[in-house]
């Protein structure tokens, strides 16, 4: 058995997230506690409670699923082997490096309400846009963007599978973009309900204001390897891990060749930790997709933590 822990993004989290867990388990409990201590604000009643308005805005979203994921790594890691490789979607990469001990968690949950903070002031409300495209190759979709770059700026932001890309930029040009993969034969399309265009170059602002920040934060090197989102390669030391957090505030999140990298390292075990399971969609898709097997697990609660703990038993 070969063992991945990959983390959740902006998207999966929901009032209730880590509740359950925070109350039955000492560790997964002090994760909250710890978040709350960092913030200086009842950021664990906000994930427990809601309201779902105000959790879904993106300098709350960014800590809240980061504390409800490393709450439920916590439990899980009482019971379960070591993984061999981690990796985590977008904001999930900061939980991830919690988990191979690159990044402390305290840290981290500060860092992550600044990104947050800094993606959502990066471009004003209702300029950018972010839009899903199933159904077209990721070369397609690149071709497409380019075209309607004749728009404004517009370009993949999440390759999530070879068929399932969503795109970002300025709202002219990704509409434009949804119309021209409407008329070359994408299955579906889908505007997306997001308070900024994540993973384009419309975030470089924000990338700059992060940087000095990630700067002053201490990296260690990683006792567990992780696929970056970036360029989805294996990084084991704490500088490359910080230099891929700057990149990929800007650049596109490569999940599909991240999972395609995990499965030809010889994963054969992939266990989603936090809120949801879109990631686990995801790895089904991909490995399907590749004709390898796989087995897919999650831990966001006490029922999912047990059928993960007995599996990898």
């Amino acid at each position: 058995m070969k063992l991945a822990f990959i983390f959740p993004g902006q998207g999966s989290q929901k009032a209730g997230m880590g509740k359950e867990l925070a109350g039955s388990n000492r560790n997964a409990g002090r994760i909250f506690e710890e978040a709350d201590a960092a913030l200086g604000e009842e950021l664990s009643n906000l994930c427990f409670e809601g309201p779902e308005e105000e959790l879904k805005l993106t300098a709350n979203t960014q800590p809240a699923i980061l504390t409800a994921s490393i709450a439920a790594l916590r439990a899980l890691e009482e019971k379960a082997p070591r993984p061999d490789f981690v990796a985590g979607h977008s904001l999930g990469e900061y939980s991830a490096l919690v988990a191979a001990g690159c990044l402390r968690f305290g840290e981290a949950v500060a860092l992550v309400r600044n990104r947050g903070k800094f993606m959502q002031e990066a471009v004003p409300a209702g300029e950018g846009a972010m839009a899903a495209v199933m159904g077209c190759s990721a070369d397609a979709v690149i071709e497409i963007c380019a075209e309607a770059r004749t728009h404004g700026i517009c370009s993949p932001a999440n390759i999530n599978t070879p068929t399932q890309i969503v795109i970002a930029g300025e709202k002219n040009a990704v509409e434009y973009a949804v119309e021209l993969a409407r008329q070359r034969g994408a299955r579906k399309t889908v505007m997306l309900a997001v308070s900024a265009p994540f993973h384009c170059e419309l975030m470089r602002p924000a990338a700059g204001k992060l940087a000095p920040l990630l700067a002053g934060a201490e990296f260690s090197d990683l006792k567990t390897p992780i696929v970056t989102n970036c360029d989805a390669q294996t990084v084991r030391s704490g500088v490359d891990a910080r230099a891929a957090l700057v990149k990929q505030v800007a650049s596109a999140v490569l999940w599909s060749d991240s999972v395609k990298r995990l499965l030809g390292e010889g994963v054969t075990h992939f266990v989603e930790i936090g809120p949801g399971k879109v990631l686990s969609g995801l790895v089904r898709q991909i490995s399907r997709e590749c004709k390898i097997e796989c087995k897919i697990l999650n831990v966001e609660d006490n029922a999912s933590l047990a059928a993960t703990v007995e599996a990898l038993s």
